[in-house]
């Protein structure tokens, strides 16, 4: 099939080594003011791009709208990307025996941890992979339970042409305020819709800014409450939202992170190289947030990732 043009993307970041630029990561980054409206832009920020994890929070919803009874830690990890710890894989269980389900429903593939700690322990006791330890188990047992609360199927709940995923491409386009460019198969079997990059911000900014009791403020307000449940112990997600209350932060595979602040200012950012190491997106979008005004100053150590040489720091990545 014919490729689409790749889009023109800027340079956002460099890595300097002992005083020499070592090399660069491309993407796009925009923000939005408190009001929405797009105040900082680089790079392709209308062109399609697929979200994937950062489109949790509009799932979520969706599941919320179809009637799951989600709320508090169960709706945090619908719309989480958890390290498979052990009480991640109880609560995924929780929410899918409250609809008389058990794992075997999940239609996410088998995956060991994704968390250190828990992959350590994971290798150590020599387990086998489970699709609770996906770190997509939560959105796929909260989308379950949605079906079942509707009466629809559950066996091909993952067709792009179910009930739910409708639902879910419907509620997509209603936040972002545009329609889905493409459909394609995330990696955990669930339909990845293709939105822009300002789509995406815009979308996690009506909910943000949604009426206090909406469904759209609880998801929202259930992962600044329970951020350990969208994300887990030293990661991204997590950490930001542990030390910066009232923010909200979804990052997603190949360098994409979403965050928004509790003031509403929001910024999206997409790592043209995929970002592998994490090392680029999250110092980007803190910086353009920064440049809205929010004060990132209680993680202000993360505008800054060391490049070790020797076992020693010996330049840094940092923001263009």
């Amino acid at each position: 099939m014919p490729q689409s043009p790749l889009p023109e993307y800027v340079p956002l970041a460099e890595v300097v080594r002992s005083g020499m630029r070592e090399s660069v990561h491309y993407g796009a980054v925009v923000g939005l003011t408190a009001s929405g409206e797009i105040a900082y832009a680089r790079g392709p920020v209308h062109q399609p791009m697929f979200p994937r994890s950062s489109a949790k929070p509009f799932q979520a919803l969706a599941s919320l709208r179809a009637g799951a009874p989600l709320a508090g830690r169960s709706l945090a990890i619908a719309a989480g990307s958890h390290g498979g710890e052990d009480f991640h894989a109880d609560e995924a269980r929780s929410i899918l025996a409250a609809a008389g389900l058990t794992p075997d429903a999940l239609g996410c593939p088998p995956a060991a941890p994704g968390g250190s700690g828990a992959r350590t322990a994971f290798v150590r006791a020599g387990r086998e992979p489970e699709r609770l330890l996906m770190n997509c188990s939560g959105k796929h047992a909260a989308m379950l339970a949605a079906c079942v609360a509707r009466g629809w199927s559950t066996g091909d709940y993952l067709d792009p042409d179910h009930p739910l995923q409708v639902l879910v491409r419907e509620t997509t386009e209603e936040v972002c305020g545009e329609e889905v460019a493409h459909t394609a198969v995330d990696g955990c079997g669930a339909p990845q819709l293709a939105v822009t990059l300002a789509g995406l911000a815009r979308g996690l900014w009506r909910m943000r800014t949604a009426p206090g009791g909406s469904r759209e403020r609880a998801v929202l307000d259930a992962m600044s409450a329970h951020p350990e449940y969208v994300s887990g112990p030293g990661r991204v997600d997590t950490d930001l939202m542990t030390r910066m209350p009232g923010l909200v932060s979804k990052i997603g595979a190949d360098g994409v992170l979403v965050l928004g602040a509790a003031t509403g200012e929001t910024v999206a950012v997409k790592i043209s190289d995929g970002d592998a190491e994490e090392r680029a997106r999250t110092l980007v979008a803190l910086d353009a947030l920064r440049t809205l005004g929010v004060d990132v100053s209680p993680v202000q150590d993360r505008l800054r990732v060391d490049v070790h040489g020797g076992g020693a720091p010996v330049g840094e990545v940092r923001p263009l």
